[in-house]
């Protein structure tokens, strides 16, 4: 995010107008909610914790159980449980 002074940016009278709410302090105006990314995926977090929820649901399908899960993804027996019944019922939709 970059700054940018008002003068530059703003229409005088749009400026006093936004001067009668507030002067000489920063202020950030949000991007339109259809051009906003949603958390993760500009930085790819997004994709690697599907790819990781695949993989711990792929291997509870091969026989491992919640404890063994817990371990190798270091992640509570809770919240193994919510990722498997929700990767299950995309799985399930899917065909």
């Amino acid at each position: 995010m970059q700054y940018k002074n008002g003068k530059e940016v703003f229409p005088p009278n749009l400026l006093k107008e936004l001067q009668n709410y507030i002067e000489g302090e920063l202020i950030y105006i949000p991007k339109k909610s259809d051009q906003r990314a949603r958390w993760g995926e500009l930085s790819g977090s997004r994709k690697l914790i599907t790819k990781r929820n695949e993989e711990i649901f792929q291997n509870y399908k091969e026989g491992y159980t919640f404890k063994e899960l817990e371990k190798k993804y270091h992640l509570s027996i809770e919240s193994i449980r919510k990722i498997i019944y929700k990767t299950r019922e995309k799985d399930e939709q899917k065909k």
